[in-house]
């Protein structure tokens, strides 16, 4: 199996051949949701998120296989219905309970089918075939041939198609899937069965872009960015396929508008291939939230002195680290500075996309929405983002807490369970971790799932040390990491800071409104309701004012519950659809930094 792919801007791609009996848009339609977004008229299986999907690894040749799939429902054991037409259409990559799939129902068990055809100026190249997310047992299967099967909910797969194709005609790709949702202890986040409360609707089968590339043989499978701060340099390691110790990796790092770098800080550097290579970046101009300055990257590999493969890719300068103000207090600290971090937690659900947004665009609003609010943090809640939503934060500016996925609120026991958690835990990491906005790596919420605590924070911080990691976000301490993390609702409370750990408040705040027009159902709840949106907005400055007075007690970060209604849960500063700011957003971006402006004369 191919390794685990892991770059910026927009690359036009080949348009997919869809198979002959799902080729229409008059065959497709959006099911009528509950509630829906502004952006959910632009979807049609001729648009279905055309986004090159991988920012940090760009190649210029690609194809997307999003658009209308054939779609069943599976049995167990059923072989898979190679040459057999599906009666149902679904549109990928947007998951089958979603109304944007087309479906809207949750299965079990189903199976996916279309035909493609390989452009004919990738002939005597390898095919990579691309997953870049399926939830969460699948199997695929190339003109009737099985690819291995990969469980995992969140993380991007692949394979070699090469030796599996046809030499001319469409290639028929089948897809089974299996999601046993919360039957079973696999991670799977805030999804259940029967939504209710803080559980919501289930994401099953393909939720993010299915897509193919063309490359050479060697090809640079992936690559790990490391930027050394008190080095002055950034580290590339280049994983490449089929690699010879005569082959060679240049590494260049391109001046972008605004850098004031020598000339000679920008001439390429050469090494092995699977080795480090270590890049100067003298005078660094340092990546913060108020200045998200990313350097562009070019990595080329080279055989008997021809390039046989090139990447694009971005990078930035910047250091996160624990130590101690002017006044002793253990502190977050950026690039050596302690840093006050305020943000919402961002839970990532869509009514018309579930756990898909429906566009690119619709990503990068909520990006820009809690940018607007005054926030300079996010915490992304029990679930992993697609690639393209990374991109943004680390464009716009925004630090990432990034939540591993729970698999089941009470402690997982099987030795199956356990594994996989690991497993996907070790995925996450190295999966998303070349983006800059991530600061920090949450490995439990709230003792859910929580197993071996002291062990997996401590492979964590070995597997990535240049990244704070929180044991457990409220709830069950273990006295492990870089911060100790309390939750308390609704008004802010913290931990007393330690001599190597930094107080913070992971959970604070969830005061309830409903706009009428904008909610999931009938019946809503919040942790506290308001009676306005006046109220809404000087409760929730009161809150800020707290967190800020907290602050000065030493409290390092605070993450206010939460950035937009979900479902039934209405503790959103936004609504579901993203069409109302609940709270006024000039009042808010004020207090979110540290001043309070009162209503009134």
């Amino acid at each position: 199996m191919m390794r685990t792919m892991l770059v910026a801007g927009l690359i036009s791609c080949v348009l997919p051949a869809l198979a002959p009996s799902a080729s229409g848009a008059d065959e497709w339609k959006a099911a009528e949701g509950p509630l829906m977004t502004r952006w959910a008229k632009e979807v049609s299986p001729v648009n279905a998120r055309p986004e090159y999907p991988r920012p940090q690894m760009v190649r210029k040749q690609w194809q997307s296989l999003n658009g209308l799939w054939q779609f069943a429902a599976r049995a167990e054991n059923e072989p898979p219905p190679i040459g057999s037409e599906l009666k149902e259409r679904i549109l990928v990559p947007f998951p089958v309970e979603s109304a944007l799939s087309g479906i809207m129902r949750h299965e079990s068990r189903m199976w996916y089918r279309r035909t493609f055809e390989v452009p004919k100026d990738w002939q005597g190249k390898h095919l990579l075939l691309h997953f870049d997310a399926i939830d969460w047992e699948a199997t695929a299967y190339l003109n009737g041939k099985k690819l291995p099967t990969h469980r995992g909910g969140y993380d991007a797969f692949g394979f070699d198609i090469t030796g599996f194709l046809s030499k001319d005609g469409p290639q028929e790709l089948i897809v089974g899937v299996t999601d046993p949702t919360d039957a079973g202890e696999q991670p799977r986040g805030k999804q259940v069965t029967h939504p209710n409360g803080i559980w919501y609707t289930p994401t099953s089968g393909i939720w993010q872009t299915v897509w193919i590339e063309p490359v050479n043989r060697p090809f640079i499978e992936s690559l790990k960015i490391i930027p050394d701060l008190d080095a002055g340099a950034v580290h590339i390691t280049a994983s490449v396929a089929a690699a010879r110790n005569s082959d060679e990796v240049e590494v260049q790092v391109r001046p972008a508008a605004g850098t004031d770098g020598s000339r000679e800080q920008f001439q390429p550097v050469s090494g092995r291939p699977n080795s480090q290579i270590t890049k100067k970046v003298d005078h660094p101009h340092l990546w913060s939230p108020d200045d998200p300055f990313l350097y562009a990257l070019h990595v080329s590999l080279r055989r008997g002195g021809n390039v046989v493969d090139e990447v694009d890719s971005y990078f930035a300068m910047r250091k996160v680290s624990i130590g101690q103000d002017d006044k002793g207090v253990t502190r977050i600290r950026l690039n050596d500075k302690p840093i006050f971090m305020l943000g919402p937690l961002d839970q990532g659900f869509w009514p018309d996309g579930i756990y898909t947004a429906p566009t690119d665009e619709a990503l990068k609003f909520d990006i820009e929405a809690e940018k607007k609010l005054g926030f300079n943090m996010v915490r992304k809640h029990v679930k992993v983002e697609p690639e393209r939503w990374y991109y943004w934060c680390d464009k716009l500016g925004l630090f990432v807490w990034q939540d591993m996925p729970s698999g089941s609120e009470k402690p997982i026991k099987t030795d199956e369970g356990r594994t996989q958690f690991e497993r996907e835990l070790d995925r996450l990491v190295q999966g998303r971790g070349n983006h800059p906005c991530i600061i920090m790596w949450v490995v439990f919420n709230e003792g859910w799932g929580q197993f071996d605590t002291e062990r997996l924070v401590n492979h964590v911080k070995e597997t990535d040390p240049t990244r704070l990691v929180d044991n457990a976000s409220g709830w069950t301490d273990k006295g492990v990491g870089d911060v100790i993390d309390k939750h308390n609702y609704p008004d802010p409370a913290m931990p007393p800071p330690e001599k190597t750990r930094a107080a913070v408040l992971g959970e604070f705040g969830g005061l309830g409104l409903a706009i009428d027009g904008h909610t999931w159902a009938k019946k809503h709840w919040g942790y506290r309701g308001v009676a306005d949106q006046e109220h809404l907005t000087q409760q929730y400055v009161d809150m800020l004012d707290h967190a800020w007075a907290l602050r000065d007690k030493g409290l390092s970060a605070a993450v206010y519950t939460q950035i937009t209604d979900v479902e039934t849960e209405t503790n959103g500063l936004l609504t579901y659809d993203r069409e109302v700011f609940k709270v006024d957003p000039n009042r808010a971006a004020v207090a979110a930094h540290g001043q309070v402006q009162r209503a009134g004369p």
